[in-house]
């Protein structure tokens, strides 16, 4: 019998047909191609979260309006899950389950497949990406795997999830600001608007300083793009070498964009910054350079 299971991973091109990714789309796809008779019913006690789901924080309000739901009229839709060493882990429902579970109930309607560890992790991220409400280093984090998982080049990628090339673009960009500014983007300190204009500094100190006054000041994303011009300014009126250095500001600005990093030109060098060896790959590609060991 044909098994009609499409999962994540290499099975993406047949999952959505050159279609966006979409989590949803996912699930729906394996529900309607389960026969009725594969819908089996599972002990709740049996079932674990998906070991690469990075949210473990659920909406209490939300979970008590299904639990709710569930009492009066049970679990409509089966849960996905997958048999591991000890019971399940759940691919997707875990609202479902937590729901079932506060409504008292022992068992829940899931259907069975068989994926793979690393369709696990994609399946984690897509869920993620495109069902809660993340901030904007752990959109960008949820892209990068995405792109190291898939093979992917942010053109593709961008193709794929139905966004634009320059929105995955910028949201990769924010990886390069230090860490301790991540941290403030991650607890929604500062917006994704903020962190735009401050992944465009070449100064981290000055990064910093702007970080902190943003958040002290509750500046918009406007005032604080005044702010970088203006320092700016000051730069290009008291420092010849600066002066010097604009001449290929417009240059460094083309290549930024197309190269979807950041671009340095000093001192008669060309400095493209690079994440990790998929991403030196993917600038490999754009610049047409293929280099061989």
């Amino acid at each position: 019998m044909e098994n009609k299971r499409r999962a994540l991973g290499r099975g993406l091109e047949e999952l959505f047909n050159n279609e966006p990714l979409a989590y949803d789309k996912m699930e729906e796809k394996i529900l309607t191609e389960t026969p009725k008779e594969e819908i089996t019913k599972v002990k709740l006690s049996d079932l674990r979260s998906n070991p690469y789901q990075p949210r473990q924080v659920f909406d209490q309000t939300a979970l008590e309006e299904l639990s709710n739901s569930i009492k009066e009229h049970g679990v409509f839709q089966p849960i996905i899950i997958k048999k591991s060493i000890k019971g399940y882990e759940i691919i997707a429902g875990e609202r479902r389950v937590k729901a079932s579970k506060m409504a008292g109930l022992e068992e829940i309607p899931a259907i069975i497949r068989d994926f793979t560890d690393e369709e696990m992790m994609e399946i984690a991220l897509l869920e993620n990406l495109q069902r809660e409400n993340l901030s904007a280093i752990e959109e960008a984090n949820a892209y990068k795997k995405l792109l190291e998982q898939l093979e992917l080049t942010q053109e593709n990628l961008a193709k794929r999830l139905g966004k634009s090339r320059s929105h995955i673009t910028n949201m990769i960009g924010l990886l390069t600001l230090p860490e301790d500014i991540q941290k403030e983007i991650s607890l929604k300190k500062i917006s994704m608007g903020h962190a735009r204009v401050l992944s465009k500094l070449d100064d981290e100190e000055q990064q910093r300083i702007l970080t902190k006054k943003v958040i002290k000041e509750d500046l918009s994303v406007r005032q604080l793009e005044d702010l970088t011009k203006s320092k700016e300014k000051y730069i290009r009126t008291h420092k010849i070498k600066t002066k010097k250095n604009n001449e290929y500001k417009y240059l460094e600005d083309d290549l930024t964009e197309k190269l979807g990093t950041k671009v340095k030109i000093k001192s008669n060098k060309l400095e493209i910054k690079f994440v990790n060896n998929n991403d030196l790959n993917r600038l490999l590609e754009i610049m047409n350079l293929n280099i061989k060991n």
